[in-house]
């Protein structure tokens, strides 16, 4: 018998003493790479996206896009890599979002967008400030987020301001943990020095606002100037001092246009106090059965590159018990609003135990149907493949996520198909009784069967390795059902002629001694060999029968296939995942008040309290809360005007509530239709989506020749959408033209006070919009003062 490729790796293997030593090293090196492999809840996609803001001071929005947006956009997608161009304008200023095709390098895409830009700053319009392009990836998504907020009875002792300051202070500290990445703080206010001018004061002391922010400036300025040797020493010699307090600032001199010198502090109000934000964030919690609300701080944490989710969650958690009773004081709650670190362990934990339990009834079923000795082999072979298919995926820097594991789950039932081949084979061969040793019987059941389980094993291959090649987002989200799968037919093609002929010789050596058959191989096959036996006669007994088992057989797949056609079943890529979170969405009409948007989500808010399965929410109001993967896409970080808000809810564990996520989802968002929202206002309800996120389920992009025609066609379209039933949730990108006050100049009066409209344009944009002139250190440990 000629052996083969199966029949010569056994027969080199089946003897060997390397062969215990292959078993034991294939074990190590997959609980090695079970315990060091990263976990995640999704397969990370590298999506790089690169925002160039440019400010565009005084320009309305259609001479922005044609002065900047149009040029920029040239520029952009002449870079090597880039997929898409996005453009938004508004009047003063313009976004160009540049996306990278997926799996590029983030720090390679920002480098090559900035020597794009410096390489063409020729064609930058002379007037505009430089672009300031900032590059977001999958990295830069928070993994953990930490909501500070006053424990019950505490509210009163802790304003906004004070919480800021504690999550400041504990953003350093948890920056020390290893592998922690990128922090930001979302809600309070940071303590300033602030100077408000008085209109009259000045006017009465002859003061020019001018003189006002100069003197605040220059004054607050230390700088060394040189050595000095005196008494043989050299002295560093500094020039100037910092001011340090609203007091040492307000005795500050100014010059009238007399000459004369007036304090500062008698032409001005000058205290300390929290910065004057257009935003505001609270939370609200059940305490005892009741909810409760009180002003929060969000510290979002994300990771280093590579890093395990898992191990740096429970880093900082640690952080922050150590660090209570010491920096975070008794009357502080450090609330943990998001923790993808724990979601992905209980999710890689929940799929690991149904890889266990999948593997369990595949060896109960073999020991049933074949024999307990096969099923003894089995039981080694099927966790021996797995630990291998985890050692290759975290070699090729895959991590455990419930796609990886998905692809596991998928396959085993395929890959213990060589085993099973193989040691049934040698079974067999062993019951034959023809003189043979064990060995020899062994090596020739293996080689008999060879040829057809490697084609099986490259047919599985082929069939998974071109969902490889998909593109897009998909692509490398789906890649490691190929990968995994693949890998793991690979190896359970080599582990069922090296490791099961091997453990058959070991685990037969009792039964042979005593040389009964195994049941399995009984004369008939047993009493499954008998019951198939008795069904095949009845099919394949005559050519009528045999015909009629083919017509049926084919009128049970028209059945099954008309079901996709009448739509009696429901056809989706992913299933909806059971999240324990859920975004609300708020736009208000362009030049809403932070005060009427805060109104509405508290409206909304009050909706959301009535869900039985809301745990919590954080609501933000002017501000952006810290964004997931879907918020990355989308560009939710860039929420932080005042008519825009979001609520983010914390649904109970999934063990604790019978319905799922999406379930609670549809009910909040019947709930919410009974808001009174004002004209051009939309609420949206924002699940996580199962798969890689896109900018919206349904996207209709209007191409026209003006963009009156465009906003015209899109407001037809919209109206389609709104009719039809299942479509939810309708928005526009375009909006409503915000209101607008334009102050003018008049020359005449300019010339008569001595005036330029530069000197004007300033004080009245230092007046509206603040200036910071200077900061002001405080020392021990503490952030100076804006």
């Amino acid at each position: 018998m000629k052996l083969g490729l199966s029949g010569r790796l056994t027969r080199f293997t089946i003897a060997s003493p390397l062969t215990p030593l292959f078993l034991l090293a294939a074990i190590a090196v997959g609980l090695l790479a079970l315990v060091s492999i990263p976990r995640e809840e999704e397969p990370q996609i590298s999506v790089p996206m690169v925002d160039i803001q440019v400010a565009a001071p005084g320009l309305a929005a259609a001479d922005a896009v044609e002065l900047i947006g149009v040029p920029l956009e040239t520029i952009v997608k002449s870079v090597n890599g880039v997929e898409h161009v996005y453009t938004q304008a508004e009047d003063n200023g313009v976004l160009v979002t540049a996306r990278f095709l997926v799996g590029s390098n983030p720090e390679d895409a920002a480098i090559r967008i900035e020597e794009k830009l410096r390489a063409n700053q020729d064609r930058i319009p002379v007037g505009v400030p430089d672009p300031k392009v900032t590059v977001r990836g999958i990295d830069d998504v928070p993994a953990i987020v930490l909501t500070l907020t006053p424990k019950p009875g505490a509210a009163g002792q802790w304003t906004d301001q004070a919480l800021y300051d504690l999550a400041h202070k504990l953003r350093t500290e948890i920056a020390k943990v290893d592998d922690v990445g990128l922090t930001f703080i979302t809600g309070g206010r940071p303590d300033e020095i602030r100077i408000a001018p008085d209109p009259a004061k000045l006017n009465l002391y002859g003061v020019p606002l001018g003189q006002v922010m100069e003197a605040a400036s220059q004054a607050n300025r230390s700088f060394p100037v040189g050595n000095i040797r005196e008494d043989g020493q050299a002295v560093a010699v500094t020039s100037g001092r910092t001011l340090a307090s609203a007091q040492e600032v307000g005795l500050l001199t100014v010059r009238s246009v007399t000459g004369a010198p007036v304090y500062l502090r008698d032409v001005a109000d000058v205290a300390q106090g929290p910065r004057e934000d257009q935003a505001r964030v609270w939370r609200w919690a059940r305490h005892e059965g009741q909810w409760a609300g009180a002003p929060a701080v969000s510290l979002a944490i994300a990771k280093r590159a590579g890093a395990n989710a898992v191990v740096v969650s429970e880093a900082v958690r640690q952080r922050v018990e150590n660090l209570k009773g010491k920096l975070i004081p008794e009357g502080v709650e450090v609330a943990v609003s998001r923790d993808y670190g724990e979601t992905a362990n209980e999710k890689a934990n929940e799929l690991l135990f149904h890889l266990a339990l999948a593997t369990v009834s595949i060896v109960v079923l073999i020991g049933f149907a074949i024999g307990w000795r096969e099923a003894a082999v089995t039981a080694m072979v099927i966790p021996t493949t797995i630990l291998l298919t985890l050692f290759a995926s975290y070699v090729m820097g895959y991590t455990i996520n419930r796609v990886s594991l998905f692809a596991l789950i998928f396959s085993i039932g395929i890959l213990v198909d060589d085993a099973i081949v193989m040691i049934e084979n040698i079974a067999r061969h062993w019951g034959m009784r023809d003189g043979r040793s064990r060995t020899e019987a062994a090596v020739e059941a293996v080689a008999e069967v060879g040829n057809p389980t490697v084609v099986a094993t490259l047919t599985v291959v082929a069939a998974l390795l071109p969902m490889l090649f998909v593109s897009g987002l998909m692509g490398p989200y789906m890649a490691p059902i190929p990968v995994n799968a693949s890998a793991a037919m690979i190896f359970s093609f080599f582990v069922a002629v090296v490791i099961a002929p091997w453990l058959m010789i070991r685990f037969a050596r009792k039964t042979l001694a005593h040389g009964g058959p195994d049941h399995a191989h009984e004369e008939g096959g047993g009493k499954l060999g008998r019951l198939y036996a008795r069904v095949a006669h009845r099919v394949i007994g005559t050519r009528a029968s045999a015909r009629n088992f083919l017509i049926g057989v084919a009128v049970a797949t028209l059945l099954a296939c008309s079901m996709f056609y009448f739509k009696a079943v429901t056809v989706k890529l992913l299933p909806f995942d059971n999240k324990s979170e859920i975004q609300v969405v708020v736009d208000m009409p362009e030049g809403t008040s932070l005060e009427a948007t805060a109104r509405t989500l508290d409206e909304a808010a009050a909706q959301i309290r009535a869900l039985p399965e809301a745990e919590a929410m954080e609501v933000y109001a002017g501000a952006s809360a810290p964004f997931n993967f879907n918020g990355l896409v989308r560009h939710y970080f860039l929420r932080d005007r005042p008519e825009m808000g979001d609520l983010m809810i914390s649904l109970l564990p999934k063990d604790a509530r019978s319905r799922s996520s999406h379930a609670v989802a549809l009910d909040l968002r019947a709930r919410l239709k009974a808001l009174s929202l004002p004209a051009g206002a939309s609420i949206k309800v924002v699940e996580t989506p199962p798969g890689p996120p896109v900018l919206a389920t349904l996207l209709a992009e209007i191409y026209g020749p003006d963009a009156e025609t465009r906003r015209k066609t899109a407001l037809e379209v919209e109206k389609l959408f709104r009719s039809v039933p299942y479509v939810v949730d309708v928005d526009n990108s375009f909006g409503q033209e915000r209101p607008r006050l334009r102050l003018i100049p008049i020359r005449d009066r300019l010339d008569y006070y001595g005036l330029s409209e530069r000197e004007l344009q300033d004080s009245i944009g230092a007046i509206l919009g603040g200036s910071t002139v200077g900061y002001a250190p405080r020392g021990d440990g503490r952030a100076p003062l804006p």
